[in-house]
């Protein structure tokens, strides 16, 4: 069984082919902190100074309506993926979203100020830094995309496909809210999707 940092490595290598001898330069500046249920990872109007890996748990970024007290999901984070505010912590400039734990969670993190000495240090590490803003530009405009253009059954296979663990981990209504519909829609395409599957064992 792979421990923290051998994670970690395993992650950089397939993100953005860091080798071993180029991630060793920052063993020493990586974190492991767990987060109980509710916690915040970053919080509204706060400046995101962290880059985490999820090990092992779900995030989630939601905007919160102040006069009506509604929660909005935008974005989920699940095992193996990064978590991080990233027009906050690319810009540093203040969060629009709140970022919380939705189940006891674990991540492994790194400062921006011992992030930005590895991009001074090697090429490697220069392009995981341009990979991680490209990344942040895609994850929104996909995002912006599917609630302009997908059906709330093609966003509801596109969140399967990203993160295959989250409907046994979450309340469904958490699901309804980053889908943009409401329970009974999400049910009705759940059977939907289910008798389809059915169907096609034979």
């Amino acid at each position: 069984m792979m421990n923290d940092i051998d994670f970690l490595k395993v992650s950089l290598n397939k993100l953005a082919s860091i080798e071993t001898e180029i991630f060793k330069l920052s063993e020493e500046y990586w974190h492991v902190r767990e987060y109980k249920k509710g916690e915040f990872y970053n919080d509204h109007l706060q400046v995101c100074k962290h880059l985490g890996f999820v090990i092992d748990g779900v995030f989630r970024s939601y905007q919160l309506d102040e006069k009506t007290g509604e929660e909005k999901n935008v974005f989920f984070y699940t095992n193996n993926q990064i978590v991080v505010s990233y027009a906050s912590f690319i810009n540093q400039i203040p969060c629009h979203f709140y970022t919380q734990s939705m189940v006891n969670s674990k991540v492994i993190y790194i400062h921006i100020d011992n992030l930005t000495k590895l991009y001074n240090t090697s090429h490697e590490w220069e392009h995981l830094g341009r990979l991680i803003a490209e990344q942040a530009s895609t994850f929104a405009l996909m995002r912006t995309e599917s609630l302009l253009f997908l059906t709330p059954e093609q966003r509801y296979l596109d969140l399967v496909s990203q993160h295959p663990d989250i409907m046994n981990a979450i309340p469904l209504y958490h699901i309804s809210s980053y889908l943009g519909i409401q329970g009974p829609s999400l049910s009705r395409i759940r059977k939907r999707i289910a008798e389809k599957n059915y169907l096609l064992r034979f």
